[in-house]
């Protein structure tokens, strides 16, 4: 496996396997250099496929991954399904071999697993998402307790990077007044810096989740290491993936 990809620090069963990839390790050319795995943003699909094929080979993935469709909404869908890609933001798992995955640059990738190791998922959590209950409808259809859960932040834009309009902040604190917490003026008019992170972590916390690691990343600042859509504009995207161990 490549050193460079972010291996989640959290306390999940030694069955359950996550990690997070870097820009390191493709064949991808600027501005995609070099592990794109993204195949929607204007790379060489057949470079985008080796990149994928490297991706299988470096982790000696049990299957290839369960790739969604994200459209920055709530839809959670079983990996397991035949009928991938899926339009969903979120991938459920109880089988093992099946490898759950989002694609990010800036957006948040959030890995869950239950303290048994039975099941896992992987969230795309821009902020449309987040806000409208992507995490809640990620929780709700591993039907188990929050509290029998726990949580990984991956790499995301971090809050002194993401400048949002007044109407995200007001999107957010209309479902929940924590909210306003995560929001802080950015010194330009209508305009706020949002800290993603703690915003989902407000989210995992009023289902009951409080086991939380991660979070402590930010995509916009480290060009070498991330990809950033907000930095860069047409750029590659990382994958998070997270799955249970072939019995």
């Amino acid at each position: 496996m490549n050193n460079d990809w972010v291996i989640p620090d959290w306390p999940a069963p030694a069955h359950v396997h996550a990690v997070t990839t870097t820009r390191s390790g493709g064949v991808s050319q600027p501005p995609y250099a070099s592990l794109n795995l993204g195949d929607h943003v204007g790379d060489d699909p057949e470079v985008v496929a080796r990149n994928r094929a490297l991706l299988k080979q470096s982790l000696a993935l049990p299957s290839e991954p369960s790739w969604l469709s994200q459209v920055h909404g709530c839809e959670v869908v079983m990996a397991d399904s035949d009928s991938f890609p899926m339009e969903a933001d979120a991938s459920v798992s109880r089988t093992p071999g099946q490898v759950c995955a989002v694609l990010t640059a800036d957006c948040l990738p959030l890995l869950l697993c239950d303290e048994r190791g039975t099941q896992v998922a992987a969230i795309h959590a821009g902020w449309r998402g987040l806000c409208d209950g992507v995490i809640e409808a990620t929780i709700k259809a591993m039907a188990m307790p929050g509290e029998r859960l726990m949580a990984w932040l991956g790499p995301a834009i971090g809050a002194d990077a993401f400048e949002v309009g007044d109407e995200v902040r007001q999107a957010f604190c209309e479902i929940d007044t924590d909210a306003t917490q995560a929001f802080r003026p950015s010194g330009n008019k209508d305009r706020w810096m949002a800290n993603i992170y703690q915003l989902a972590r407000q989210r995992l916390m009023q289902c009951q989740l409080t086991k939380v690691y991660g979070g402590d990343f930010c995509t916009f600042h480290d060009a070498e290491r991330f990809y950033s859509y907000r930095r860069d504009g047409q750029t590659g995207r990382m994958a998070s993936l997270i799955w249970l161990d072939v019995e």
